[in-house]
Formats: C-alpha cells, sequence, structure tokens
C-alpha cells in the first residue's frame, strides 16, 4: 500500500491550493508546510516541486500580510529555479510593501526581461520609478542595486522546459546571470520605448498630460537614454503645475543632452513657478547661448529680470 493521498506531497499541495481558493491562507500554509516536510524527508531531489512549494507558501505569507516570510520563501523558491516569474512577482509585492523600493524596482525590472508584456510587473516598475525619484532624487537610477542578467534561455516560460533541463541549467544559467554585467536595453526594448513615447506625443497634442506621463513613463522603463523622453514628460509635469518634477526631468534630459534647449528652457519655467529665479535665469542664460535669436527665451530672460531685481 502507498502512502495515503492526504499525506502524499501532491495531495498536500492540492489540499493547500484549495484552502488558498477558499481564502483560508493560513490553513493552505499549514497545509504547504507539511508538503515541504514530506518532500524533503523523501531525500529525492526535486527542485521544481519544492520551488513550488516555497512560492505557494509566499503567497499565502502575501495574503496574510507577513511580508518578511513571503520574502524568505520566494528567496528559498528562486534558489531552486532561478528566474521563475511568480516568486519574482511576489517578493517584489513583499518588498514594495515594506517600502523598500530598489529592491521591488529589480524584481519587477528582472520579469521584465523575462517577459516584457506582464501588467503588473510594468504598473509596479512605473510606480517603483516614482517612489525612488521621491525618495533618492534624480540619481536614484545611481543607487540601485545591479539588476541580473536574465539569460536568454530564461526569457520565455519555464513550464514549457524538460524536467532535466532545469536541474542542470537552472543553476549555470543563474551562474552565468549574476556573473554577467547588467544589461544593457536590448533592440526590441529601444524600440518599444519608441513607441511609447510616440503614443505619449499623440496625448499631449490631445493635452492629455497626466495620460502622456504614464506612457513617458513606460517608455523610460524600457530605455532611459532619449533626452527628449524626459524634457517632454517636463513639459506634461509644468501644465500640471507639477514644477518640482519638471526640474527634475530637466535635470536628466540635460545630463543625457547638454544641449537640449527645450530642457533649458522648461527647466527655467519651473524654477521662475518655484520663485528660484536666480537658477532660472542661470538656465535662460544657457539656453541663449545656443540659441541666441530664440523669441520665447529672451522674453523669459526679460520676465525673470525683473523677478530678480
Amino acid at each position: 500500500m502507498g502512502p495515503k493521498l492526504a499525506d502524499s506531497v501532491d495531495g498536500l499541495r492540492a489540499a493547500g491550493n484549495q484552502s488558498f481558493r477558499n481564502g483560508q491562507f493560513a490553513e493552505a500554509t499549514v497545509l504547504y508546510s507539511r508538503a515541504l516536510r514530506t518532500l524533503q524527508a523523501q531525500g529525492c531531489s526535486n527542485p521544481e516541486e519544492e520551488s513550488i512549494l516555497f512560492s505557494n507558501r509566499a503567497a499565502c505569507h502575501l495574503k496574510d500580510g507577513n511580508c518578511k516570510d513571503c520574502i524568505e520563501d520566494c528567496t528559498s523558491a528562486l534558489a531552486l529555479i532561478p528566474f521563475s516569474m511568480k516568486p519574482l512577482l511576489r517578493r517584489a509585492s513583499a518588498y514594495e510593501a515594506l517600502e523598500k523600493y530598489p529592491l521591488a524596482y529589480v524584481d519587477y525590472k528582472t520579469v521584465l526581461q523575462i517577459d516584457d508584456s506582464v501588467a503588473s510587473a510594468l504598473e509596479g516598475i512605473n510606480r517603483m520609478t516614482r517612489a525612488l525619484v521621491d525618495s533618492l532624487g534624480p540619481e536614484w537610477r545611481l543607487k540601485l542595486p545591479s539588476i541580473p542578467l536574465v539569460p536568454v534561455t530564461a526569457q520565455k516560460r519555464w513550464d514549457s522546459l524538460p524536467l532535466e533541463y532545469h536541474k542542470e541549467s537552472a543553476k549555470s544559467k543563474f551562474r552565468e546571470a549574476t556573473s554577467a554585467k547588467s544589461r544593457v536595453s536590448s533592440s526590441g526594448d529601444v524600440e518599444r520605448a519608441r513607441v511609447l513615447k510616440e503614443e505619449g506625443n499623440e496625448l499631449v497634442k490631445k493635452g492629455n498630460h497626466k495620460k502622456a506621463i504614464e506612457k513617458y513613463s513606460e517608455s523610460l522603463s524600457f530605455s532611459d537614454v532619449e533626452s527628449a523622453t524626459y524634457s517632454n514628460r517636463a513639459l506634461c509635469h509644468l501644465a500640471l503645475k507639477q514644477y518640482k518634477e519638471a526640474v527634475r526631468d530637466c535635470t536628466e534630459a540635460l545630463k543625457l543632452d547638454g544641449k537640449n534647449v527645450k530642457a533649458f528652457y522648461r527647466r527655467a519655467q519651473a524654477y521662475k513657478a518655484l520663485k528660484d529665479y536666480q537658477s532660472s535665469f542661470e538656465d535662460v542664460s544657457s539656453l541663449l547661448q545656443l540659441e541666441p535669436r530664440n523669441g520665447p527665451a529672451q522674453k523669459l530672460q526679460q520676465e525673470v529680470n525683473q523677478s530678480l531685481n
């Protein structure tokens, strides 16, 4: 006689899934824990099964607001099968709930390398970008932990791969990934960023600045080397009277392109609105060195000059 189904790993996992669906998260946690103990007692290595159980238990912890245990279980799941989507997303949510925004950003960004269409990760990146700019300022990208490079083989669903592949390849891929340098935007990302920027530009023409900001932010989550995307988003912030955000975006734009006339002009406008007339005057002067005949800039210089005197 084999063991009763209720005490088998499969049986315990199925029961845990049922409890989870019924909203009984504490009960599901107990069942997944029993399944893990049973699996580990069997002594044969089954990284897929073990990883799924850790990931499922993490989901229970997350539902119960127990973020610390959620993170621990997700990390265990990912150590067994690197670049699994669900534990990455669950860990990102837990980090976000604990306001560990840099760590959440890295997990969301990793998910988007595996599959760039995951809506919850795209939304997460946008939330984290806003939070990081607020907490760390315009230099926030320099203060992030490094983002692991996802090997091409992992940039699709893990489930579709044969079982033997995981065990050998998961470890070697993980080594490959952690040693590789932070990933440069792929041509696909750059193209995606360009399309989103164009969508943002169309929304600006329609006067929908709020929606345009979302498009520009999403564009920047794919590729953040385009100066104009920052200065375009700054224009929207100006329209919405979000002057500090406008200053921040113009500063980013000018770091990427020190001759971005629009960025100088928009930052000058934002500084003027913030009554920082000295900074405003300096920006207009820099602009007029680049384009001495720029009419709007000449007019702005006169206005700022009057406020200074």
